[in-house]
C-alpha cells in the first residue's frame, strides 16, 4: 500500500507535469497564429498620418516629408510666387487640375488649404521619378521659347516641368499635375499628412 501511494503521487505529478507542459505548447503554438492576424508595424507605419512641425520652414523653402514611402514636398510659397500662377495657365496641361489626383477640397490655382502651403507628392507623373525644386525665376537651363522660367519643379529623367503649384506644363511626358495627397492641419504649426481635411 505504501508503494502504491507512492506510484500515486507520481502519478499525479506526472500527469499535472505533463499537461502544463501541453498547455504551454498549445499556447506557444496558438499566440503567433493569433498574432498573424494583426498588421505588422510596417504595415501599420506604411498607412499612418504623418506629423510634420512646419513652423520652422522659411518662406520660398522646402522640406520633404515621408508618407507610404513616397517624399511629401511641404514649399512655404512667397507672395510674390503666388502671384505669379495664374499667369502661367496658358503654359499649362491642366491649369484647373480637371484630371489630377488630389482632394475634393482642394481648388484653385494655388491647389492648397492654405495659400501659402504647397503639399504635393515628389514623384513625377510620368514614370515617378522625383522632380528636383527650382524655384529661382530666370533659370537659363529652364527658360524655353521667350518664356521665362518663373520656377516649380523640373524632372531630370525625361524633362518634365511643372509650376509652383505642381501643374505641369504643356509639352513635356508627364501628362498630369502632381498629386496632392490628403492632409490637414493640427493649428498653425503642425501638417497631418494622411487625413483628409473635411475629415479632421
Amino acid at each position: 500500500m505504501g508503494s502504491n501511494g507512492v506510484n500515486s503521487g507520481r502519478r499525479k505529478f506526472l500527469t499535472a507535469a505533463t499537461s502544463l507542459v501541453g498547455v504551454a505548447g498549445a499556447v506557444g503554438i496558438a499566440v503567433p497564429f493569433v498574432g498573424s492576424w494583426n498588421p505588422s508595424a510596417k504595415a501599420k507605419a506604411a498607412g499612418a498620418p504623418v506629423k510634420a512641425d512646419i513652423s520652422k520652414i522659411e518662406p520660398g523653402q522646402m522640406v520633404v516629408v515621408e508618407w507610404r514611402g513616397k517624399p511629401v514636398y511641404v514649399v512655404n510659397r512667397t507672395d510674390a510666387q503666388l502671384e505669379v500662377l495664374p499667369s502661367m495657365n496658358e503654359r499649362l496641361k491642366d491649369p484647373d487640375s480637371l484630371a489630377s489626383v488630389q482632394p475634393a477640397y482642394i481648388e484653385g490655382v494655388d491647389r492648397a488649404i492654405r495659400p501659402n502651403l504647397l503639399v504635393i507628392v515628389g514623384l513625377c507623373t510620368h514614370l515617378g521619378c522625383a522632380p528636383k525644386f527650382r524655384p529661382e525665376v530666370g533659370a537659363a537651363d529652364l527658360s524655353t521659347s521667350g518664356q521665362q522660367w518663373e520656377g516649380g519643379f523640373f524632372c531630370p529623367c525625361h524633362g518634365s516641368k511643372f509650376d509652383l503649384s505642381g501643374r505641369v506644363y504643356s509639352g513635356v511626358p508627364a501628362s498630369t499635375n502632381l498629386e496632392v495627397p490628403p492632409h490637414t492641419f493640427e493649428g498653425e504649426k503642425v501638417l497631418v499628412i494622411g487625413v483628409d481635411w473635411e475629415a479632421a
